[in-house]
């Protein structure tokens, strides 16, 4: 009897991943704007009842109910070096896709998690509060939806993706990982969360409390490696040397040395840390049996890489999508 209940509990679990969970609105939120931008593409500000303020939120709409694609920003949040739909093709490349792209403007070196106090700089973080709980309903209730998501990120975003599923079990059937550092409970990745948000002023204390706080393990995707069991995942990662952006004749790089210098200098040294915390993360998941698409190789830390990311998962994306 005993193992008839631990495997019916195996089945509901596997089932509560499978099937998409709708989002119910969280009281308060709403949506104060729909400014048309031209095409498939709308602004959306959206108040966050949690952090008492609005959110401008880009989405791309193809018309019909769809899917979703929640895209997140680096960890300038999109605010000043510019968000995907400036740094990339993703406006363009969306454009004949049959899905909602919806792309949250702001949570500059949040982790777009929860915070467990305000910081004094960077003020109130509900992240995962407002994308799981209270831009979805909005955003469904406006576009119409098919309550089947994905969710990706790049850099910072990208342990944030992964934790968003992890937090939301049967919310998404996709993420995209892209040059993350998803490791963030043992020493070095407490010291590299730190020192990233320390860059805008931020204190990575008030985010997940002091190193040893449980927080910190409960946010790391490496310990929680089994949660994203039946989730279509994408992850990839550089190894810090040149690869095929890395160029004078790049057009990032336009013929530029100081540029490519830089690039070698500072992406190239984040990327060869990246690709160890991606190993931890890939390395659990193949020990666990969880399939997932890995893509390893030469590279920087750099939007280019990242835009062919973008590309190259979609096909996982739209598969687990159902389109």
């Amino acid at each position: 009897m005993q193992r008839l209940l631990r495997g019916l509990v195996v089945l509901i679990a596997a089932f509560a991943v499978l099937l998409p969970i709708p989002a119910t609105a969280d009281p308060g939120s709403s949506i104060l704007e729909v400014r048309p931008l031209g095409g498939r593409q709308f602004e959306v500000v959206v108040y966050s009842a949690a952090m008492g303020r609005a959110i401008p939120v880009w989405v791309s709409h193809p018309g019909g109910p769809a899917p979703a694609l929640y895209l997140l920003n680096a960890i300038d949040g999109g605010e000043t070096g510019g968000p995907w739909t400036n740094r990339t093709d993703a406006a363009r490349f969306f454009a004949d896709k049959p899905v909602n792209v919806i792309q949250p403007i702001g949570g500059h070196a949040s982790y777009y998690t929860d915070w467990l106090a305000d910081d004094p700089v960077l003020g109130r973080n509900r992240w995962s509060t407002f994308l799981i709980d209270e831009l979805p309903p909005l955003m469904e209730g406006h576009f119409g939806m098919t309550g089947r998501n994905a969710v990706a990120g790049t850099s910072m975003s990208a342990t944030s993706a992964l934790n968003l599923a992890i937090e939301a079990p049967g919310r998404y059937q996709a993420v995209g990982s892209f040059s993350g550092c998803p490791r963030t409970s043992d020493a070095m990745s407490n010291l590299y969360v730190h020192s990233q948000l320390g860059l805008f002023g931020g204190n990575a204390g008030n985010m997940w409390g002091g190193f040893g706080n449980p927080a910190w393990a409960a946010h790391d995707p490496v310990l929680n490696a089994e949660r994203l069991r039946g989730v279509a995942l994408y992850i990839s990662a550089g190894n810090g040397a040149p690869g095929v952006h890395d160029t004078l004749t790049d057009p990032s790089i336009a013929g530029d040395a100081g540029r490519l210098a830089d690039r070698m200098l500072v992406g190239g040294g984040m990327e060869s840390v990246v690709r160890g915390c991606t190993a931890a993360l890939t390395d659990r998941l193949a020990a666990l049996g969880i399939p997932a698409t890995v893509v390893n190789r030469n590279g920087t830390h750099a939007w280019p890489y990242w835009q062919d990311d973008l590309h190259d998962s979609w096909p996982v994306f739209a598969a687990a999508l159902g389109v």
